[in-house]
């Protein structure tokens, strides 16, 4: 759910610019900062990278889980996660106001449009209900954090946070004899 729910906003972001800019490159890549060896892992320059930097369990909403027994065929209770997101600006030092205007472009983006809903957004992934995004507020040491977990070099960035739903499915318990 977490990479259709990132990929579907990762398309979208990217049209949008398309749009705005009249560019036919993608600007927006869902990608980790580095690699395992600490290498850049986005590909290409003068991108945005979506960087996924935490997932909680989204205690705003209050659901009810219960034991479901073996061989049951259930529907189970909605999952309601949030996630930190990371936006970074990946551009190369000589384009550092692109950086910016790009960070400018995708608070624009979620201030006009911070949910998503199948009934809004058709190519939304069928098991999620809802998509919420809200702008978070760290300060100088939470970033700073941030980024030395990431193993990195501060960018231009900002954080959201991303709540999501999923809807009800049936699941098939399997029994297990022990």
């Amino acid at each position: 759910m977490i990479s259709e729910a990132l990929s579907y906003i990762t398309n979208d972001l990217n049209t949008y610019f398309k749009n705005r800019l009249q560019t036919p490159e993608d600007k927006v890549v869902l990608s980790g900062i580095l690699d395992q060896d600490g290498v850049i892992s986005i590909q290409g320059e003068n991108k945005i990278a979506i960087t996924l930097v935490n997932v909680c369990k989204d205690t705003a909403t209050k659901h009810s889980t219960s034991f479901i027994p073996a061989g049951a065929v259930t529907n189970a209770a909605p999952v309601h996660l949030s996630f930190d997101v990371l936006f970074s600006a990946y551009f190369n030092g000589t384009e550092y106001a692109g950086a910016l205007k790009y960070l400018s472009f995708i608070i624009d983006y979620f201030q006009a449009k911070s949910v998503f809903t199948r009934d809004n957004d058709a190519g939304l992934d069928p098991n999620i209900a809802r998509i919420s995004f809200e702008l978070s507020s760290l300060s100088f040491e939470e970033l700073n954090q941030v980024w030395g977990t990431l193993g990195a070099k501060y960018m231009p960035s900002v954080v959201y946070k991303m709540r999501m739903e999923t809807f009800n499915t049936t699941w098939v318990v399997d029994r297990v004899n022990v």
